[in-house]
């Protein structure tokens, strides 16, 4: 009981969905608010489960769903909607004895992960500020067969042969959404700071393999969706290794699909015939920053 009137408003913000719970002893008076006074977003949507035997009412909405409104910052997408509590009167039609209150809610998810990274634990503010939990996109590395149409069942390669990856984001219920691989590192570890390692995707989506004169790496053009990258490099193994294995870490990240490609959200591959950088998608101008090898600081 002491947690929940520490807590009366918790929010779990899944991948496609917001579940907000809602003790009923709202403001910790021991006076329990009806479920039919409780709404959510700005659609007034009414809750999920609830019963008047219960000390709690659930909502279950997806992410844009109950008039939230979606803002886009450098490091997220952020989605806002809110808890609103209408007293309505009791006994007496010309009074009533609380206030009517709006609980703010957020759900953050970071445009940009790594592929190897853990799940993200929810972080909670205090009651009366903005309720925010944050989840993180559900990305992913695979490795694929030489026609693409399948994940490859073995990791094993011969030098000589090319890696097909294939790098996805699962946008159910988000807004389109455009994937850009920001940078990959192979090293002899799972630890992506060890060394030695070699970067062979860096400077937020250049593939700076395919300028060496034994590569033909190149990003796969046009994609196949939005939120799916494809990108073919040939094999390697570290000089003076006799373990014959590399990790591989790439740092994923998302952009709205209708903005346009920039320095930091772009996927450029190095043409050996032009002697020129080209991206996926975008002016050629995007990938001018790929020949300087800086590209600003990624967001």
């Amino acid at each position: 009981q002491a947690a929940a009137l520490l807590h009366p408003v918790a929010v779990r913000c899944q991948e496609a969905q917001v579940v907000v719970t809602v003790h009923r002893d709202l403001f910790g008076t021991g006076r329990l608010v009806k479920a039919a006074e409780l709404t959510l977003g700005s659609a007034a949507c009414l809750p999920a489960v609830w019963s008047a035997a219960e000390t709690t009412v659930t909502f279950v909405a997806g992410l844009h769903e109950c008039g939230s409104t979606l803002r886009v910052t450098p490091g997220a997408l952020v989605y806002s909607t809110s808890l609103n509590y209408e007293p309505v009167p009791a006994g007496n039609p010309v009074i009533i004895r609380t206030s009517p209150a709006v609980v703010p809610i957020e759900c953050h998810y970071p445009r940009r992960d790594n592929v190897s990274s853990n799940a993200v634990k929810p972080t909670w503010v205090p009651f009366r500020s903005t309720l925010f939990s944050e989840e993180k996109l559900p990305f992913s590395l695979r490795l694929m067969n030489d026609d693409w149409s399948a994940e490859r069942v073995s990791t094993i390669f011969q030098l000589g042969e090319v890696l097909h990856f294939q790098a996805g984001v699962n946008t159910e219920n988000h807004v389109p959404l455009r994937l850009f691989v920001d940078n990959c590192v192979a090293t002899l570890t799972p630890d992506r700071s060890s060394s030695p390692q070699y970067a062979f995707i860096d400077f937020s989506g250049c593939l700076v393999d395919g300028q060496l004169d034994d590569a033909t790496s190149t990003f796969i053009s046009p994609r196949p969706r939005q939120d799916v990258l494809q990108f073919a490099v040939d094999a390697f193994k570290f000089v003076g290794d006799s373990s014959n294995a590399i990790y591989i870490t790439c740092h994923l990240k998302v952009s709205l699909a209708d903005q346009a490609p920039d320095p930091l959200n772009k996927a450029c591959s190095f043409n050996k015939a032009s002697n020129l950088w080209a991206p996926v998608e975008g002016t050629r101008d995007v990938c001018s920053c790929c020949e300087m090898k800086s590209c600003g600081l990624a967001r």
